[in-house]
């Protein structure tokens, strides 16, 4: 039985006031919101409210938005989107030539004892029933990714980690928490059964799937992105909303 859910397989439609409820710093340039997790960022069939490109373009009356950073849709957190196609040309060489600071936030199971530092190619996983699903690879295939992951502190069984990558690759922190053995609470993918996501993509936020996985979504949040050119920079950082979600408390209440 499918529970409602903003976590369902389809994402709820974006309420206007919502949308500048998110919205961190607007100019003439850019716009930088705070993404929450149920919230999808490329546009949809289901229409202009129904993502965060299309909702910023109908909010504000333009033609063409351009989504400079993106998040995939469970990850909450920085998001910028360029007004106009000079703006969105300066972030994207920057982006392109790594002049980019991120750091993120993740829920992980178990405890990671010590910082640990994950570098691997990473290529699809031909194998999966996922398409989307991403693995490590070896023999030189793939595309090379570097993750630092750092405990802050326990919550319960688990650990709240801040996770610093220096690559931008598909799935790339999800992979390689799965590869330290430590995966991202509420990972659909990567997280254990991988029909958990089949399931999810069929029929949104099921019994089973509240049972099973408890976190409807994956905990992991874009908390400080920091982006440079030869003459300007930005920092942009948004709070966690894991204690917010209640992640904690469920956290909290698992046994070691």
């Amino acid at each position: 039985m499918s529970i409602e859910s903003p976590f369902g397989a389809e994402a709820l439609l974006i309420k206007p006031e919502q949308l500048e409820s998110w919205i961190m710093e607007e100019s003439e340039d850019i716009i930088v919101l705070d993404k929450p997790g149920w919230v999808v960022c490329h546009p949809s069939k289901n229409g202009p409210w129904s993502s965060l490109v299309g909702a910023v373009r109908e909010a504000r009356g333009l033609d063409r938005i351009h989504l400079v950073s993106r998040l995939d849709r469970e990850t909450s957190g920085v998001v910028i989107l360029a007004k106009h196609h000079k703006a969105a040309s300066q972030l994207q060489t920057a982006f392109s030539k790594r002049n980019t600071k991120k750091r993120y936030l993740a829920l992980l199971k178990g405890h990671l004892k010590e910082a640990r530092t994950t570098e691997s190619n990473l290529e699809k996983d031909p194998e999966s029933e996922v398409v989307v699903k991403q693995r490590v690879s070896f023999g030189g295939r793939g595309k090379s990714a570097l993750t630092h992951f750092r405990p802050l502190e326990y919550w319960g069984p688990h650990t709240l980690a801040e996770v610093t990558p220096e690559s931008g690759r598909k799935h790339q922190i999800r992979v390689h928490a799965a590869w330290l053995e430590h995966p991202v609470l509420g990972d659909k993918i990567y997280a254990g059964d991988p029909s958990w996501y089949l399931e999810f993509i069929e029929n949104g936020w099921t019994d089973r799937l509240d049972r099973e996985l408890r976190y409807p979504r994956q905990a992991l949040h874009a908390a400080d992105l920091e982006v440079w050119g030869e003459d300007w920079k930005f920092t942009f950082s948004a709070p966690c909303p894991f204690e917010a979600e209640g992640y904690r408390t469920l956290a909290e209440s698992e046994t070691a």
